[in-house]
């Protein structure tokens, strides 16, 4: 059936149920649904938003089109967890109900004020012209899920700045409130605006400036910005859209990359010494990604695994994105990593040594070990034929590439089908998660990831060892399993 704009954008309560029903009825088919990893109840998942620590549980709410694989009138749904892996709905949604996001509550953030968790997002409306005015706006969740919006705008439009300026992000800097948004400016450049909040007042927004990050100016629109310190230091994740591939290479139709600052200085909107730019994440799907600092003080993120403007095999079953696993950052030699929170452990049901499997649940996780000077092929989602996702550890030449043309359904082609990044030659560890049609690697503990989906056939369901002496451990992981 074809989205066209009127479809995208019909109101909730014109969806029968009848049409609900089979939407749901239709995702039961899919046979790529994921086991440990967040994925929508119903419809699209895009956008992590408003991660936070509300009322002794994390939060995390993921933007949602639940009518289809497409991006539509949007809303937040709620998710809680008390240890970052397990994840459970809780009912509470931000839905596009009222003149200031009549058009859909797009991403923002969310942090905890007394005993209410403030929501700060944008809210797309589209006047009868279809111009859309994007308003940053703002609502109040209380302990017992009851949602209630603040009825105006907390940060409008600037004179400087086209419709595209979005995603707001508050945190907490020595003790002052403040908040990036991104945006684009009239010479359609990108650029992320610090604003903030006077008196401390989440309500009343005063702008200080265009943050200095040395802005290349060569994006055309900065994504999903996030302001994150890990022991005081400024590290800023954010999504250039249409980026200088000059400025540093990337594959994915768009990137989310990284800076880092040694220090932060609000009164100037600068982050101070900051360096290149980096790639985030080496893989084939990684964006959006949104962080904060937990009130113990560790910085935690999630990204979606999926891509604006790109299609997907699930898209027939009714159902699109994922979400990476939870992650700490940390600063290492300069190197910011990456690496998921240890709860993820529990999830080991068994242990065995890693070696050739026929057969696989397809949700694991392997423990690898690689000598210097070695050189090694693994597939996963292996068939009988030793098709599948090839991972192939180059050390001698100091290159890993993942390459997912013989797994599964192909898709998004015409941006590639392999995906490298340099590694020096040393000992090496890698961690792999697989999970159904999810795969996320972790290059000695988080230095360097790639993250991806991949739709295998029925019979992809193998480990073939294709060449070198990889060693290590196969553990089978169970979502059910939970551990105090």
């Amino acid at each position: 059936m074809k989205w066209t704009t009127e479809r995208r954008y019909r109101r909730y309560e014109d969806w029968t149920q009848e049409e609900i029903k089979q939407i749901k009825e239709n995702m039961a088919q899919s046979p790529w649904h994921t086991s440990y990893h967040i994925e929508p109840k119903q419809g699209l998942l895009n956008d992590p938003n408003g991660f936070s620590y509300f009322d002794g549980k994390w939060v995390v709410f993921y933007q949602n089109f639940p009518f289809g694989a497409a991006h539509g009138l949007k809303s937040w749904v709620q998710l809680e967890s008390d240890d970052l892996v397990h994840f459970s709905e809780t009912g509470v949604k931000v839905l596009p109900d009222t003149p200031l996001d009549s058009h859909g509550a797009y991403s923002g953030s969310a942090m905890q004020f007394g005993d209410q968790l403030f929501l700060f997002y944008t809210g797309n409306v589209r006047d009868e012209n279809w111009i859309r005015h994007p308003y940053q706006i703002g609502a109040l969740v209380d302990k017992d899920g009851k949602i209630d919006k603040i009825d105006k705008i907390l940060i409008d439009q600037p004179a400087d700045a086209t419709d595209h300026f979005r995603d707001p992000q508050i945190f907490n800097f020595k003790g002052q409130y403040y908040a990036i948004v991104g945006g684009q400016d009239l010479d359609k450049k990108g650029f992320v605006r610090l604003y903030k909040a006077i008196d401390n007042d989440y309500t009343n927004w005063q702008e200080v400036g265009d943050l200095d990050f040395n802005n290349d100016r060569t994006a055309y629109m900065m994504e999903c910005p996030n302001l994150v310190f890990i022991k005081e230091q400024p590290v800023l994740l954010y999504c250039p859209q249409g980026l200088d591939k000059k400025v540093l290479d990337y594959d994915n139709i768009y990137p989310n990359m990284y800076k880092i600052g040694a220090s932060f200085d609000p009164e100037n909107a600068r982050m101070v010494d900051v360096s290149e730019l980096h790639n985030l994440d080496y893989g084939f799907e990684a964006y959006a990604t949104q962080a904060f600092n937990a009130p113990d003080g560790r910085a935690l993120a999630v990204s979606w695994l999926g891509l604006p403007d790109v299609s997907y095999p699930s898209d027939r079953f009714d159902h699109q994105g994922t979400f990476s696993l939870v992650k700490e950052l940390t600063i290492k030699d300069g190197k910011l990593y990456q690496y998921p929170v240890a709860a993820i452990q529990n999830l080991r049901a068994s242990k065995e040594e890693f070696s050739n499997r026929s057969e696989t649940k397809n949700t694991y996780e392997l423990e690898l070990n690689l000598e210097d000077d070695s050189q090694s092929e693994i597939f996963l989602f292996a068939d009988k034929d030793g098709k599948g996702l090839s991972i192939n550890f180059d050390l001698v030449n100091g290159q890993i590439t993942v390459d997912r043309s013989q797994a599964g359904e192909q898709y998004a082609q015409e941006f590639g089908t392999t995906r490298s990044c340099s590694v020096t030659n040393q000992a090496t560890t890698v961690n792999i998660f697989i999970d159904n049609s999810v795969f996320e690697i972790f290059i000695n503990k988080g230095e360097k990831v790639f993250s991806g989906r991949v739709f295998p056939d029925k019979d992809q369901n193998g480990i073939l060892i294709k060449y070198g002496n990889p060693t290590g451990t196969y553990y089978e992981l169970e979502y059910g399993r939970k551990t105090n």
